[in-house]
């Protein structure tokens, strides 16, 4: 979550690729970074979110915390936390408590000078940039979202411009392609198809062609709005492009996502034979592929084959449940029950007790509809 800019003294060894890359940096563990700071990713690698607000509360309760970027590095595994507990209202409070200018001298390393000699640049963690940006969303102020994910992609795209080192460009090259998606989600959500587009084929036009599985997955992207808007002959076409990507080489997930486009195509022309048929390709190369297993089961569901429809899904929960426990999943399942079964309820309210045990804790388990 690290966002120091590179540091204007040229004397200076630190760099901000060094400070974000705890494999490149000069102080060898993220601990050195910020105080428990490898704590704090494992707790969210694992979604335990509770742990985490537990952290931060003790921290700043303790005074643990002696330096100002790493405040502002709990602050943000606070909201964030809070945002994936979906206490939004608590987390926006967490943002007002800073100023509203995120670029303020206060948060800069050099307003500082006894605690970070010789240092310079922004102290703020990327991800909190990114949730001052997303928040507003989230309690219907989309246009604030909107323009907040505009001025933050300008931000990225200024940074990029001054960077000179490749794993610094590397690394504000993802965080455009965050903030891009961001917009495309947002801007998708209202159905502006025209918008989603010019954005997607930007995003295409500055890919590195080298990396054809990045590649494959933004004409994906594209092809999905193409055929949200009724395109399916471009979408077709786009697909196309993906498949002749494939050669002897190529990783599982580009086999895989060439499948489930091919499966897409089919499913929207409602031969749902044929789509089971290139699911059942992606789960035998990947068992653990989470979107053919849900297309799968709902393509049985239409073919009104309720009991494999059912069985795909649970077999799916208990073979590979990290990768299978997901919302979606869990509300189709709970349907096909609902028509399957009288005593739904009781069978839901059995998975609803197993998804307590082992869901992290952002799970939604309202999602069962008991």
């Amino acid at each position: 979550m690290a966002d120091a800019d590179t540091p204007e003294d040229p004397q200076q060894p630190l760099t901000s690729s060094s400070i974000s890359d705890p494999l490149n940096n000069p102080y060898g563990s993220l601990n050195d970074l910020c105080y428990e700071l490898s704590s704090l990713q494992d707790l969210a690698s694992r979604g335990s979110w509770r742990s985490i607000l537990d952290k931060v509360s003790r921290a700043r309760k303790l005074s643990l915390l002696t330096k100002p970027h790493e405040h502002l590095t709990y602050l943000t595994y606070n909201a964030l936390a809070l945002t994936k507990l979906r206490r939004i209202a608590d987390a926006l409070a967490e943002l007002d408590s800073l100023d509203e200018d995120l670029d303020s001298p206060n948060y800069r390393y050099e307003h500082y000078p006894e605690q970070y000699p010789n240092r310079s640049g922004s102290m703020v963690p990327f991800g909190l940039r990114w949730l001052h940006a997303e928040l507003p969303a989230k309690l219907g102020k989309r246009n604030e979202t909107l323009d907040r994910f505009y001025m933050l992609l300008h931000f990225v795209r200024k940074k990029l411009g001054n960077k000179s080192s490749n794993n610094s460009i590397e690394l504000w090259r993802k965080r455009e392609n965050l903030v891009l998606n961001s917009i495309i989600s947002h801007h998708l959500s209202h159905k502006e198809f025209r918008v989603c587009l010019d954005l997607i084929k930007d995003l295409i036009q500055k890919s590195d062609d080298s990396d054809s599985e990045a590649k494959a997955v933004l004409l994906s992207k594209l092809g999905y709005v193409q055929m949200q808007y009724g395109d399916l002959e471009g979408a077709k076409g786009t697909f196309g492009k993906i498949e002749g990507m494939l050669n002897e080489k190529s990783e599982v997930e580009l086999m895989n996502l060439v499948s489930r486009n091919k499966a897409l195509m089919y499913l929207v022309g409602k031969d749902y034979v044929s789509a089971v048929r290139e699911y059942d390709v992606c789960i035998e190369r990947d068992s653990a592929d989470a979107v053919a297993i849900n297309n799968k089961a709902l393509c049985l569901m239409y073919l009104r084959d309720l009991s494999d429809s059912i069985k795909v899904l649970e077999n799916a929960l208990e073979r590979v449940p990290t990768a299978a426990l997901d919302e979606t999943i869990v509300v189709n399942l709970c349907s096909m029950y609902e028509l399957a079964y009288v005593n739904h309820s009781d069978i839901k309210r059995t998975l609803s007790n197993w998804i307590a045990r082992v869901a992290p804790d952002d799970f939604d388990s309202s999602c069962t509809r008991i």
